[in-house]
């Protein structure tokens, strides 16, 4: 096993079309009365640098003319997502991976995370659908100086695993920029349902992707 795979998780092992992305769209709606497309939402994430959904939320509030401290949109958007006792709409997230796909590469490979959630965000999603698998190591946005498209969680792993090859798949131009900056082939996720597919295509042949695929299930024949 002298390859590594990292994972990112919004849009790669977990879908969060319904949790994530809803999170904004409502967050958006109570700071503005303003209700949102998650295409414009999508429009923002292949600018590239708004990884942070708290911060994007901001954003898109700021742009609709209604400027909102960046404590109160975090407020608001974890009250949403989150709910009073993780009954929010993260319960909305599915699993990508098919049965077996993970066990199957831990086989051949190690398997890691490098995302762009909080550790405690991480952990309720990978508890819930995860809990028997072996990431080694996960790391999180509060676990790096920078997030993405910086470098710093992929860097972290070189240092943690040295010699090991690293194999990143993600789903954005932030996770391929942070992969091309810190010299790691990259993997593109493009669902068929993408609301904007052929551009984010595009976006991950100009960061160089070695494989863009349909969805997580497909891995194994692009490795």
């Amino acid at each position: 096993m002298d390859s590594i795979i990292v994972f990112d998780m919004d849009g790669v092992l977990t879908e969060v079309s319904e949790s994530y992305r809803e999170a904004i769209v409502q967050t958006v709606a109570r700071l503005t009365g303003h209700q949102i497309t998650r295409d414009l939402i999508q429009q923002y994430k292949n600018q590239g640098g708004w990884n942070n959904d708290w911060a994007l939320s901001q954003k898109i509030a700021a742009d609709l003319g209604v400027h909102v401290d960046y404590s109160d949109v975090v407020d608001q958007f974890n009250k949403i997502f989150l709910g009073s006792n993780g009954d929010g709409l993260i319960q909305r997230e599915r699993w990508f991976p098919q049965p077996g796909l993970l066990e199957r590469l831990m086989e051949r490979f190690g398997i890691a995370i490098f995302t762009g959630r909080l550790r405690y965000e991480a952990d309720i999603s990978l508890r819930r659908f995860g809990a028997a698998l072996r990431f080694d190591p996960i790391i999180c946005t509060d676990d790096v100086a920078n997030g993405k498209p910086a470098p710093d969680g992929l860097l972290a792993i070189q240092e943690r695993k040295p010699g090991r090859k690293l194999i990143y798949v993600g789903d954005t131009v932030d996770d391929a920029r942070a992969s091309r900056a810190a010299g790691v082939p990259f993997i593109g996720i493009a669902a068929e349902s993408h609301s904007r597919r052929q551009e984010l295509i595009r976006l991950f042949q100009q960061e160089r992707a070695i494989a863009i695929l349909e969805n997580i299930n497909q891995i194994e024949e692009a490795l």
